[in-house]
């Protein structure tokens, strides 16, 4: 039996299909899925489980109203996580953060 799961993390301007890894290994495939705007993660997500993905992960970066718009957008079709950083992380995410912020295209 095969088990398909996603994530989902915030890359400006990346091709959420072409820029997709895909890894197949011992029943399971693991997608990994730049969005390009956050905006987008929603109707991406809605994709993903239209192809069949069963768990879908939301990097720490994107923001709770985020989160609930494609929590929303599945219907419950599918579980939704969001990793989370612990309080002693994060003052490391806020400099990964703006170091990433620096650097992407504008």
């Amino acid at each position: 039996m095969s088990t398909s799961w996603a994530y989902l993390y915030g890359q400006p301007g990346a091709d959420p299909v072409a820029d997709r890894v895909v890894v197949d290994r011992a029943g399971q495939r693991t997608s990994l899925v730049p969005v390009p705007d956050e905006s987008l993660a929603a109707s991406i997500a809605v994709e993903l489980v239209e192809e069949g993905v069963e768990l879908i992960e939301l990097c720490g970066g994107f923001s709770v109203p985020a989160v609930a718009r494609v929590i929303e957008a599945v219907s419950g079709r599918v579980p939704i996580g969001h990793v989370t950083f612990g309080a002693e992380s994060v003052a490391g995410a806020a400099a990964y953060s703006a170091r990433f912020d620096a650097t992407s295209p504008a």
